[in-house]
C-alpha cells in the first residue's frame, strides 16, 4: 500500500471516530511516518491522534514532529503527560526539544520532570550550542574492562532496550576513564567465556564534550563510525553521539556552507516560518557590500571609456568577459570547498591547488577564447585585431579566475574563516574587477597602440 492511501485510510477511520482501529493502524506504520502524517491535522485532531498512541510510541513520534506541533501539544496536555512524555525520550531529543521551546515552556516542561531527569536535562543545555555535548546521548551500554562476553550479552539483555545503540561496546575502568571499545559483532562469533580485553580495539576514537559539531560529523565519516564516545577534559566518558545525530548535523552545516555560498546569512528556521524581515535581513548584507563592491568596476569602465568608443564590439564583449570569468572561478571555488569539507585539500596545499587551476585555466581558456575568436571573425565580421584582444583577455580572464576561485576558500581557512564566505559572491566580485583590468589593458595596448 502507497503513502496516499495509507493517509486516506487514517482521514476515513479518523472521520468516522473508529479510534480502536485507528491505534492498529498507527502501530503499523513507522513513527516518522506518523509524525509526517500528523503535521497536517489541526490541533483538536493532533492531540487525538497523539493521545491514541501507546505512550512509548508517542515519545518516538513526539521526537519526530517540528518544533511548532510539540509546542502546540505541550500546551494542550496535562501535567502528568508532559512528565512521561519526557521520561520516555531519549535525553539528546529532549534537550533538542526544550531547545527550540520558549522560556516559559520550558520552564513549564521542567517542573513536571522528576529530579533526576531535570538535573541530566540543566547539564546538558549548559553545554555550548553546537557542542559534542549538545548532541551526546547518556543512554549507552558501558562494560568493566574485566567482564567477559558472556557478562556483556547479559547486560544488554537486560538494559539494552532503553538503550539507543548496542552496536559497540564501551569499557570504562572504575574511574570512568574510555580504555577501548569492542564492537558487537566481534562479541558474538567468539566463546561466551572470552574476556572483553582479548576483543578490545587498541585505539580509541572519542571527541571532547566542547568540540565543535563539524570536528565530530568529520571524525565519524574519517573512521566510518556507527557512534563515536564522548568524553570530558580529563577522559571521563559522559556520553555517545549517534549516526542519527550525525546526519543531522551533516545535513545541517551542508545547508549552512550553500546559503554562506550564495550570499545569505544562515537561517535558523524553515523557509515558511521565517519573518519577511527576517528573510530580507538575512539577504541585505552581502547585497549592500556586493553593491558597493561593484563601484570598482565602475570605476573602471569609466577611466577607459575612450577605449569603448573605438569599437561597439568592445562595449558588448565586457557581460560574457565578466560572466565566463565568474563562472570560472565559481567552478574553482566549490571544488575547493567541496575539498575542504572532505578534508582532501588543507592551506597546505595552496601552491599546488593553483598549479593545477592555472593548467586547467590554461586548457579551458584556451579551447573558449579560439570559439570566441572564430565566432567574432565568422558571425560578427570583426577586424583581426579586434577579435584578438577579445580572445586574448577572455583567455587570461580564465586563468585568473581560476586561480582566485581555488585561492580564497583556502586562504579564508587558514585564517579561521568558514570557505564558505569565499565562494562565490566575492569571487566573483574579484573576477568582475580582474576581468576588466585585464580587458582595458589589453584593448588599450592592442587597439589604441
Amino acid at each position: 500500500m502507497d503513502w496516499e492511501k495509507i493517509q486516506e485510510t487514517l482521514d476515513s477511520l479518523m472521520a468516522q471516530k473508529r479510534h480502536g482501529q485507528l491505534r492498529g493502524a498507527l502501530m503499523m506504520i513507522n513513527p516518522v511516518d506518523i509524525a509526517e502524517y500528523m503535521k497536517k491535522l489541526d490541533r483538536e485532531n493532533l492531540l487525538l491522534l497523539f493521545r491514541i498512541l501507546p505512550k512509548d510510541i508517542s515519545a518516538e513520534v513526539f521526537s519526530y514532529m517540528d518544533s511548532d506541533q510539540r509546542e502546540a501539544l505541550v500546551d494542550s496536555i496535562a501535567d502528568k503527560e508532559i512528565t512521561a512524555l519526557i521520561s520516555d525520550m531519549f535525553v539528546d531529543d529532549a534537550v533538542d526539544f526544550l531547545e527550540e521551546l520558549p522560556a516559559n515552556a520550558v520552564k513549564r516542561v521542567l517542573q513536571n520532570t522528576d529530579p533526576h531527569t531535570r538535573a541530566v536535562i540543566n547539564q546538558f543545555l549548559k553545554y555550548p550550542e553546537n557542542s559534542a555535548g549538545s548532541l551526546m546521548t547518556i543512554e549507552y551500554c558501558e562494560f568493566a574492562p574485566e567482564m567477559s562476553v558472556q557478562d556483556a550479552l547479559t547486560t544488554i539483555m537486560q538494559t539494552g532496550v532503553d538503550k539507543e545503540t548496542v552496536y559497540t561496546l564501551y569499557l570504562v575502568d572504575k574511574h570512568r576513564k574510555l580504555v577501548g571499545t569492542v564492537p558487537l559483532h566481534k562479541a558474538l562469533v567468539v566463546p561466551v567465556d572470552t574476556p572483553l580485553t582479548k576483543l578490545v580495539d587498541p585505539t580509541i576514537i572519542a571527541v571532547n564534550t566542547l568540540d565543535d559539531q563539524e570536528v565530530v560529523a568529520d571524525t565519524v565519516r574519517r573512521y566510518h563510525l556507527l557512534s563515536i564516545p564522548v568524553v570530558d577534559g580529563e577522559g571521563r566518558m559522559v556520553g555517545i553521539i549517534t549516526s542519527d545525530d550525525i546526519m543531522d548535523v551533516i545535513e545541517e552545516e551542508n545547508t549552512e556552507d550553500f546559503e554562506r555560498m550564495s550570499g545569505l546569512a544562515p537561517a535558523e528556521e524553515p523557509y515558511f516560518k521565517t519573518s519577511l524581515f527576517k528573510l530580507a535581513w538575512n539577504r541585505l548584507p552581502w547585497l549592500m557590500i556586493l553593491m558597493l563592491a561593484s563601484v570598482l568596476s565602475g570605476a573602471i569602465i569609466s577611466k577607459f571609456e575612450s577605449v569603448l568608443a573605438v569599437n561597439i564590439l568592445l562595449s558588448a564583449s565586457i557581460p560574457m568577459l565578466m560572466n565566463t570569468g565568474g563562472n570560472c572561478g565559481q567552478q574553482a571555488s566549490t571544488l575547493m570547498v567541496r575539498g575542504i569539507a572532505l578534508g582532501e585539500v588543507q592551506f597546505t596545499d595552496l601552491l599546488k591547488a593553483i598549479w593545477t587551476e592555472l593548467r586547467v585555466g590554461i586548457v579551458v581558456g584556451f579551447a573558449l577564447s579560439m570559439v570566441t575568436f572564430l565566432r567574432l571573425i565568422l558571425l560578427n565580421q570583426a577586424s583581426v585585431l579586434i577579435a584578438l584582444t577579445i580572445s586574448f583577455s577572455l583567455y587570461a580572464t580564465v586563468v585568473i579566475a581560476k586561480s582566485i576561485g581555488c585561492a580564497l576558500p583556502l586562504i579564508a581557512q587558514r585564517f579561521k574563516i568558514d570557505p564558505a564566505l569565499a565562494a562565490s559572491p566575492l569571487i566573483t566580485t574579484l573576477v568582475d574587477a580582474a576581468s576588466l583590468l585585464i580587458f582595458f589593458s589589453v584593448a588599450s595596448g592592442l587597439v589604441m597602440g
